[in-house]
């Protein structure tokens, strides 16, 4: 195996498994104990495992402020809401998931006709003023990491609405654990959400490829269509092809 395709492995086993020592993944790829210090170490610098007594672990994305998050990658929120969108009609009942990302695609719905379920507290806040926003909130207890409703009381409400397209948000996603999120307060509500969906949009920028939060909150296989600013590496455009999903790169 050469070594660029070894070392994704090796970061694919160890997100999967959570923790691998040096003597286990010398056994599972069959290389030296030098080669696989070589291949662990690489990935340490990178900033994709950390080290720990005997081996390495996996690093978990932690969920930072509302504020902190907006404010990076601007511009590539932007596009990616103003591109999902454009799949939105008047007339129809979607849901918008609260995410730095999601938040965006405001200015470009404002004007639509639409019925939106919703548990973003900025989208409901700027909503008010435009009476062909129907908006629909399930409430609950507010994260202010999220700005965010969650922990709703009655989920039974949400099962009752048949979503026809829903634009969701993810702290990362990968190949061996899906869609996640860094907030296990919210990840009951995205999966009944993916659930109840006639259309599942997932919107994520590059940088969260490969990355994963603490909960996962639907499987990869869930979504049909991921809107995000770059092409992804040819093992997510294989596994789009093998489970109908659809890429959309917003330029």
């Amino acid at each position: 195996m050469i070594k660029d395709k070894r070392i994704k492995k090796i970061k694919e086993y160890v997100m999967e498994h959570e923790s691998a020592s040096l003597d286990e993944l010398v056994t599972v790829f069959d290389v030296s104990k030098n080669t696989i210090r070589r291949d662990v170490q690489e990935l340490v610098d990178n900033g994709e495992l950390k080290k720990v007594y005997g081996g390495v672990s996996a690093i978990h994305k932690k969920l930072e402020s509302f504020q902190d998050r907006q404010v990076r990658n601007l511009q590539e929120k932007v596009l990616i809401s103003e591109t999902a969108s454009s799949f939105i009609e008047d007339g129809d009942f979607i849901f918008l998931d609260s995410g730095t990302t999601t938040i965006e695609m405001f200015n470009f719905l404002k004007e639509k006709n639409l019925t939106i379920f919703t548990n973003s507290i900025d989208f409901i806040v700027r909503a008010l003023p435009y009476e062909n926003l129907n908006v629909i909130s399930i409430g609950g207890m507010v994260d202010r990491k999220t700005n965010s409703f969650v922990n709703p009381r009655n989920m039974d409400l949400l099962k009752d609405y048949n979503i026809k397209k829903a634009f969701m948000a993810s702290t990362g996603i990968s190949l061996v654990n899906g869609v996640t999120n860094a907030s296990p307060n919210e990840s009951e509500l995205k999966k009944t959400v993916v659930n109840r969906s006639s259309e599942v949009y997932l919107l994520v920028d590059h940088n969260k490829f490969d990355k994963y939060g603490l909960m996962t909150y639907c499987g990869l296989d869930e979504v049909d269509y991921i809107v995000t600013d770059r092409a992804p590496e040819e093992n997510y455009q294989e596994f789009a092809k093998q489970n109908n999903i659809q890429f959309v790169i917003a330029e």
